[in-house]
């Protein structure tokens, strides 16, 4: 088990892939007004590659990987520019579970590649996530009411069919796909060292909002491995849904319960077991967020012209409830990643 939750990303190749495909572009680092007269350094994701959300650094970089070893494996051969690759890529579907935006991910890797994929969504998810799948191309398949019935649905129906199961949490004997969907992840904790290297403005705090924790935990490896300014780590849930926390209490992964939350993208009642064994390592306090916080900060961060949810302002919403001589402090220099849009 404990080499299934080691995670030593190479983000080196993350980062060549992405700086050679033709949407890629560093996200913006802006500077937008927090609580108490404190400036927060605002990573924005919400046009990354064209997805509207951090998760199109990780599916479509795990897809690409997928199809390249599976390739590799059936012909010997590394080209997937030949008719022979391009008719072994078609015939290859993938399968998961979402909340929305890493269904967006398998989906839009998929299609960029040539494959197919079948997103398997909880009945909570709004359809206008649904119809942006159908959108890239995807079969969108209703699974339950909530999003760990989808999970389990996804995981049914890739033993059942055959196809690539591409989840982005991990379990017992599921571990190393979604390690390279975190992989993807890490493109955004180089790009903001490369900035903080160049600029010397490092932050003291970062708030990492999670659901099953993979960015928090990818972001919170990256920055412990090569940041020259170490600052405190934030991680924060909803309060319907604080597995991590609850994981970190226990000291094993732990399932948390609660009702369905507003943050739809943060609302995972089930860790994944990877990203609580990162979190443990690497010194995280948490922040927890209640519904009408989260929807305070979105509202909020929106008004300051990055138009986001309750789960891409979640780090925002942290902030908001800081010690207020925290926020005073002219030592204070928080960062936040906003996640997703809200379009």
């Amino acid at each position: 088990m404990t080499d299934a939750l080691d995670f030593t990303p190479d983000f080196a190749a993350a980062h060549a892939y992405f700086r050679s495909h033709p949407k890629y572009t560093p996200s913006p680092l802006r500077q937008i007004k927090g609580p108490g007269g404190c400036t927060v350094l605002a990573k924005d994701e919400t046009d990354r590659m064209g997805l509207g959300a951090f998760k199109a650094l990780g599916a479509p970089y795990a897809v690409a990987r997928i199809l390249d070893d599976r390739w590799r494996a059936q012909s010997g051969a590394s080209d997937l520019n030949t008719p022979q690759a391009q008719a072994f890529i078609a015939s290859q579907t993938f399968v998961c579970a979402s909340a929305g935006n890493h269904g967006i991910g398998v989906a839009s890797g998929a299609r960029d590649a040539g494959a197919k994929a079948r997103i398997h969504l909880a009945e909570t998810v709004p359809e206008s996530f649904a119809d942006r799948l159908r959108a890239l191309g995807a079969t969108v398949v209703r699974s339950g009411p909530v999003y760990e019935d989808s999970v389990a649905a996804a995981t049914k129906d890739a033993e059942t069919s055959g196809d690539i199961l591409l989840a982005d949490g991990t379990w017992s004997g599921y571990t190393e796909i979604p390690k390279w969907v975190m992989e993807g992840y890490c493109v955004i904790a180089e790009e903001l060292r490369a900035e903080f290297e160049t600029s010397g403005a490092w932050p003291t705090h970062v708030y990492l909002q999670a659901g099953v924790g993979g960015l928090a935990a990818a972001m919170a490896h990256m920055i412990r491995l090569n940041w020259a300014v170490q600052p405190e780590l934030v991680v924060v849930e909803p309060r319907a849904a604080t597995c991590l926390q609850d994981s970190h209490r226990a000291g094993q992964p732990t399932q948390a319960t609660g009702p369905e939350s507003n943050m739809g993208r943060l609302d995972c009642k089930d860790p994944s077991i990877v990203a609580w064994a990162v979190l443990e390592r690497c010194d995280v306090r948490y922040a927890v967020l209640t519904e009408e916080e989260g929807a305070v900060a979105a509202r909020q961060v929106t008004a300051l012209g990055i138009p986001t949810t309750p789960s891409g302002a979640a780090g925002y919403g942290a902030i908001l409830h800081e010690n207020a001589a925290l926020l005073e402090s002219e030592a204070y220099h928080p960062l936040v990643i906003i996640s997703e849009t809200s379009s």
